[in-house]
């Protein structure tokens, strides 16, 4: 091959490479506009969203929102017992269905990875963390509300409780599965117990991911309605005894809002932005938490 034909091929395969070359730029830029395009699509609804419940939330903050009960129609009243309600049934289901989600997950990233059993549990798990929340409410009204004859706030705490469990048990051998293997063959060889090398050595050391994992959890619940509706029922008044109805942040909302009152829609936006700055707060501090560890 000649000199001639030597230059005009490197001069074709560089064309080409050009051409490859802006061709890949242009499905770069085309790719990029459409995810910008859809991060501003989902953030135009996101800023609206928050906007409205600013607008209208804000306006129902007082003091009597925190004191007083849920009122009847066109009287001054509050959200008192729903919101003692909510944080009763929600700090319920945390304290149940947090040392079960930990324990579980715990036994299917530290002993038992690959056994039937594991697969077992992590399918049954898998179902329960898209499993309609609906769903889990109709289940524990069948097993506990029919059985019972009452709605309760037991009932609600256990409905809950089940959403909380898939979220820790997955987050918990997530984190765990994150550790080392290496600090937990130096504690083996030290002679430390297995028992005792996942309480100091991969619990300690995946305790920011766990922690973040149960705030999620309690911030998934916080707004849930349907299987309160299901359990819990509702009630007007103040109670304390779990044994009987209680009301709750979201059922109230969804009861006031479907009003043609105006004060209880403007109790339940006020109980709306509660809820949202609750949940965002959760947000933030899990947030925190894992970028800190």
């Amino acid at each position: 091959m000649s000199t001639g034909e030597q230059l005009l091929t490197a001069a074709d395969a560089q064309r080409a490479r050009a051409a490859r070359y802006a061709r890949r730029k242009r499905t770069n830029r085309i790719a990029l506009a459409l995810a910008l395009a859809a991060m501003a699509f989902g953030l135009f609804w996101l800023v609206w969203i928050l906007w409205e419940t600013l607008r209208l939330g804000l306006g129902g903050l007082s003091v009597a929102l925190f004191t007083e009960m849920t009122p009847p129609p066109n009287e001054a009243g509050g959200l008192s017992n729903a919101i003692y309600g909510s944080l009763t049934m929600v700090a319920l289901a945390t304290f149940v269905g947090t040392p079960v989600g930990i324990m579980a997950g715990i036994y299917l990233s530290e002993y038992d990875t690959r056994g039937a059993l594991a697969q077992v549990t992590r399918f049954v798990n898998d179902i329960l963390l898209s499993a309609p929340s609906i769903v889990i409410g109709l289940f524990v009204y069948a097993v506990v509300v029919a059985r019972f004859r009452s709605f309760s706030g037991y009932a609600g705490s256990v409905a809950l409780a089940l959403i909380v469990v898939p979220v820790v048990i997955r987050t918990t051998e997530n984190m765990l599965l994150l550790v080392p293997a290496g600090l937990r063959e130096a504690a083996y060889a030290l002679g430390t117990p297995k028992w005792k090398v996942i309480l100091s050595i991969t619990l300690r050391a995946a305790r920011a991911g766990v922690i973040t994992g149960v705030l999620l959890a309690v911030a998934r619940i916080a707004g849930e309605t349907a299987p309160l509706l299901f359990t819990a029922l509702n009630n007007q008044f103040w109670n304390a005894d779990l044994a009987k109805p209680m009301a709750s942040l979201p059922v109230t909302i969804f009861k006031f809002a479907m009003s043609p009152y105006e004060n209880w829609q403007q109790l339940a936006w006020a109980g709306v932005f509660l809820i949202t700055m609750a949940v965002l707060a959760l947000n933030i501090l899990a947030r925190v938490l894992t970028r800190h560890k």
